[in-house]
């Protein structure tokens, strides 16, 4: 058996709200001129050099075309396999930008994308021929450890909000992976390593600023616009552009218990029988993934098992013993 240990890595994500992918590409523009774009239903637009450079001069933030030194870093998302060329990429510096980005989408009746931490699986972070939105600049963490509260930007990763907030012995329940942005994770529900004992992470969203697509600027919590509030706690995207979730926070010790088991392969049968035995009689404290992995150093498949226990150092050993 071969472990290795992890300390409290926090877990959440950000705000990606994206309308459906279309697979037409616009060719790039020379600086300065007319930029060819694609409307939300797949038409060929025309965005003139003057409108272009009307929005480049309302926003704080910058905007970018394939004319652009560093376009190709910043359409580049986490998942590789997508390789897509937005026509214009916003990146954005606040609430102000994003109003500005998603009333010019509007009004031009843009394909658009929404980025957060860009961590999309799917590759919905970015559009081809479209405006994408970003908000990974956006990266803001406030941490209130009086009132236990985290007010978190959505183009931040998992990972500074959990340092911020263990910094005071609190959290909230977020994510697996620390490179995960806060916006994806929060609006699909948020489940993560402590989601057994604190629950998921909508349930500890206290309130999210919103941009709708109409522009507008809403705050969305259980007294105003409950509606809304109930429609981006788990409700995926398309609600709106999120601007800053705040979070719920509560104590937790400053370290967990935990790791990698690694087991033979060969005793899989026995190994998921023996699992699911325990998993059912584990305490909520207790959380582990079972997956079936190469070990590149051995050169044969193995069974890996990724435990983290929040219970007190002095029963985690114990609880996390069988197996």
């Amino acid at each position: 058996m071969r472990r290795r240990t992890f300390v409290t890595a926090g877990l959440a994500a950000l705000a990606s709200a994206s309308v459906p992918q279309r697979r037409a590409a616009a060719a790039p523009a020379a600086a300065g001129g007319d930029i060819p774009a694609i409307g939300l239903d797949g038409r060929q637009l025309i965005l003139t050099a003057s409108e272009v450079a009307d929005l480049r001069s309302s926003l704080r933030g910058e905007l970018m075309s394939a004319a652009d030194g560093g376009y190709d870093a910043a359409r580049r998302m986490w998942n590789a396999a997508f390789d897509r060329k937005p026509a214009l990429i916003a990146r954005c510096a606040g609430a102000a930008d994003v109003r500005r980005a998603v009333g010019f989408a509007a009004a031009h009746g843009l394909l658009t994308a929404v980025r957060g931490g860009g961590h999309s699986l799917s590759g919905q972070s970015v559009c081809d021929g479209g405006l994408v939105v970003d908000l990974s600049a956006m990266r803001g963490v406030l941490v209130d450890p009086v009132a236990r509260q985290a007010r978190v930007q959505p183009g931040t990763l998992l990972g500074p909000v959990d340092r911020e907030s263990a910094a005071f012995g609190l959290v909230t329940p977020l994510g697996t992976v620390a490179d995960t942005g806060v916006a994806g994770l929060t609006l699909g529900g948020g489940q993560g390593r402590l989601s057994r004992k604190l629950g998921l992470t909508i349930d500890h969203l206290l309130e999210a600023d919103v941009v709708t697509a109409d522009g507008r600027w809403l705050r969305a919590s259980a007294a105003e616009n409950p509606d809304l509030y109930w429609g981006v706690r788990g409700g995926g995207g398309n609600f709106g552009v999120v601007t800053s979730f705040t979070y719920r926070l509560q104590e937790l010790a400053p370290l967990v218990y935990g790791g990698l088991v690694t087991l033979p392969y060969a005793d899989a049968r026995r190994v998921l029988r023996d699992y699911a035995d325990i998993c059912s009689a584990a305490p909520d404290e207790l959380v582990s993934y079972i997956s079936f992995e190469f070990d590149r150093e051995r050169r044969e498949r193995v069974i890996q098992l990724d435990v983290c226990c929040c219970a007190a150092p002095a029963d985690a050993e114990r609880l996390v013993a069988p197996l």
